[in-house]
């Protein structure tokens, strides 16, 4: 760690530059000899993306980033505080400790946080923001957390768990496996010193896939940001058999859309043609696949069984986008040229044979607007045009 960062000047300078563009900083000459030019340009860089993301380190002082990279990959504050709400009890042991933003949150819920990181300076940085962000009950431990947690050989209430993946060559499709520290390997290892396990995996992995490797599993927790899927937050517990449940939670301002529901329970559901309104679920119910659930939960019917669109007569308050259908179409010629070639309008499709692009090329539709249509199949599987008005 790069102590010489904290200095009056430098910190003054990273302050004064937090909106500068960082391509022309680099262009510039180093007014500070003593401490590399790139560390104080990585710190600008890193604290700008901490702007929105972790307003907490970024409003604290002498706070010291790694690299931009690091800061990109951590978690929000925001998703840090949901998977706190997870966990209780007196410790917790995380053992991919990383930039320290979950524990932070860990630290409000529990006793005693031990961040364990492989990285020593890394953990170095933590250590030293720990002690600026007042927090007295995380400790930081440098090394193998395999080997730290058989040293401490303590029985934490919890472990959590945030692996790397260790080949990005392998590209979008990746197994646990495949990460660092390799879960499904270790599980046993870890239930020696807890039966309470929190796994952080990125929203790119399959949940299918996901359950085929790990055991024990309780619930899912597919947490949303403003509608778009940033983490899955598996809980474990040990000798657990019974039925999965499935958590969409999706953080929207100050509120959160939540929707349960177990995992493979079988249902059935009833289709209709459109009515009055059309809901859209958010993206973390779109990434759970539990579309047959919802007629269960809600007082609406599905569209088609592929569609995943649902419609009721009555106005009900659902978790995603809620639309007024003013007109529903069947798609063709006629009906296009009448309705939006030319036109303005948000396009989006369901269980539709053309993509939004090739629409919007076809029929010369501009982008925006305030004129929404969706692109589907309906019960009887007749290609047909949503135009609706908006109203969540």
């Amino acid at each position: 760690m790069d102590t010489s960062l904290l200095s009056a000047e430098i910190q003054e300078f990273i302050t004064a530059n937090i909106t500068t563009d960082i391509t022309q900083l680099a262009l510039q000459k180093n007014r500070f000899p003593n401490t590399n030019w790139p560390s104080i340009l990585n710190q600008i860089a890193a604290k700008q993306k901490a702007k929105t993301k972790l307003p907490t380190w970024f409003t604290t002082e002498n706070i010291i980033y790694p690299s931009k990279v690091s800061v990109e990959q951590t978690s929000s504050e925001k998703t840090a505080q949901y998977k706190s709400n997870l966990i209780s009890g007196e410790t917790l042991i995380d053992v991919t400790g990383g930039f320290g933003v979950d524990d932070y949150y860990f630290a409000q819920k529990t006793n005693q946080v031990i961040h364990c990181e492989i990285d020593t300076d890394l953990s170095k940085i933590v250590a030293h923001n720990v002690v600026q962000l007042q927090v007295k009950n995380i400790e930081c431990i440098a090394g193998d957390s395999t080997e730290i947690v058989q040293k401490i050989n303590s029985k934490p209430d919890w472990i959590y768990i945030d692996p790397s993946r260790r080949n990005e060559a392998k590209g979008k499709v990746f197994m646990l496996k495949d990460c660092l520290p390799n879960v499904p390997h270790l599980l046993d290892f870890y239930f020696t010193f807890s039966s309470n396990i929190l796994l952080k995996t990125a929203p790119i992995l399959d949940i299918t896939a996901g359950l085929s490797e790990l055991k024990n599993v309780k619930a899912i927790h597919i947490v949303a940001l403003e509608n778009e899927v940033k983490e899955l937050l598996w809980i474990i517990e040990k000798d657990y058999s019974e039925k999965i449940q499935i958590v969409c939670a999706n953080l929207i301002k100050e509120t959160t859309e939540v929707f349960t529901f177990e995992h493979g329970a079988d249902l059935m559901t009833d289709y209709s043609l459109p009515k009055k309104y059309l809901y859209e679920p958010n993206a973390a119910i779109m990434k759970s696949g539990g579309f047959e659930a919802i007629p269960k939960s809600f007082a609406v019917k599905k569209l088609h069984q592929h569609s995943h669109l649902y419609t009721s007569d009555a106005l009900i308050d659902f978790p995603g986008r809620v639309f007024e259908i003013v007109h529903c179409l069947e798609y063709n010629k006629p009906n296009m040229k009448s309705y939006l070639e030319k036109q303005q309008a948000n396009v989006t499709t369901r269980n539709f044979p053309e993509t939004v692009e090739h629409i919007r090329k076809k029929w010369n539709i501009k982008d925006g607007g305030n004129r929404y249509s969706f692109f589907t199949t309906d019960a009887n599987n007749h290609k047909i045009v949503l135009l609706c008005a908006k109203l969540k």
